[in-house]
């Protein structure tokens, strides 16, 4: 990643965002949405029905050439739109559960990814069931990559704003990546993955009689919907595969923790809890934590100690590494 051309193609990505988003009338993610196809589609700004108007047209086939002029690489790409929808998320309307994974974050799901994969030659599918505006995904696709792993992912989720953003995205920073839009609690047409990862939306899922398919659901009111996906999601796993979750750190200690201790105990086998940094987290009620589950087989067991880290700070390196050691050291133990 380069951080100077970012910050040099950062102003002229957001000012042609905002020259379309005046022209055509739309919101901020729509032109963000048609801006990024038009990126693909060799710079050139897409005119139906003579909107946007040929001063537009001209203005923002301008940035682009400065734009590519630059000669970005994927991940300069993906940092650049991360930041550009983090900036337009300050004007639009949009619900916590929707806001972008921070980097920071997702690069901790790579550490994790690579230390628990056996081997560096053996393809990887990766799949996303809440992938939002893609950003998890995506970092941990390209940095794996870029740690030469062989590795594809899939995503699902029932915001078609926010897939058409990720779809956008892959395709610009050149990402295959297998999409669908629907509810992520349905069936899903998706073949089982080697790691499934999510930042899991926090909040009820409305539709009981969906939620009585699985063992997490609550017969008292409507289930905790991060309850009913991270189980959903480890039902699409390989036998020996792994779930890495974005929870609230108190997850066992809500009223709906019983259930999801039943579904540990009879389908899973949850090997570690990392607390992350309180200093990511605007209050205590906030704070977040990521869990490591396995999917129960002959070939895998329950960990001797189960891992319990709070990590302090991910801004200190000299905590970060001890973290990493600490990881490692409880890996070659226990897995």
């Amino acid at each position: 990643m380069n951080p100077e051309k970012i910050e040099t193609a950062f102003p002229l990505m957001e000012e042609a965002i905002i020259a379309l988003q005046r022209s055509l009338g739309t919101s901020f993610f729509d032109a963000y949405i048609e801006n990024t196809e038009n990126l693909v589609d060799n710079a050139k700004v897409r005119v139906l029905d003579q909107q946007p108007d040929e001063a537009t047209v001209k203005k923002v086939e301008a940035l682009y050439q400065k734009l590519l002029d630059l000669k970005l690489d994927k991940e300069d790409w993906r940092k650049l739109t991360q930041l550009i929808l983090l900036k337009g998320s300050k004007t639009e309307s949009i619900q916590p559960n929707h806001q972008l994974t921070p980097d920071s974050i997702g690069f901790l799901f790579v550490f994790l990814i690579e230390q628990l994969t056996l081997k560096k030659e053996q393809p990887l599918e990766i799949l996303d069931i809440t992938v939002g505006m893609g950003n998890l995904l995506l970092t941990t696709l390209i940095n794996l990559q870029a740690a030469n792993y062989s590795v594809k992912g899939v995503g699902v989720d029932n915001d078609e704003t926010l897939l058409a953003v990720t779809a956008a995205d892959s395709i610009l920073v050149d990402e295959d990546i297998k999409l669908f839009h629907q509810d992520s609690l349905q069936d899903l047409l998706v073949d089982p993955a080697d790691y499934v990862i999510g930042d899991l939306p926090v909040g009820y899922y409305p539709n009981d009689q969906q939620a009585k398919k699985f063992v997490t659901h609550s017969e008292k009111e409507h289930s905790y919907a991060h309850h009913l996906l991270m189980e959903q999601a480890m039902n699409y796993l390989k036998p020996d595969g792994f779930g890495l979750f974005l929870v609230p750190s108190n997850f066992l200690e809500t009223e709906q923790g019983p259930l999801l201790q039943k579904w540990f105990k009879d389908e899973v086998f949850l090997q570690g809890i990392i607390q992350l940094p309180n200093d990511l987290f605007m209050s205590e009620h906030s704070r977040k934590s990521i869990i490591l589950l396995q999917k129960k087989s002959e070939m895998t067991e329950q960990a001797e100690k189960v891992l319990l880290v709070h990590l302090p700070s991910l801004k200190d390196p000299n905590q970060v590494t001890e973290f990493f050691k600490k990881f490692e050291d409880w890996k070659s133990s226990n897995l």
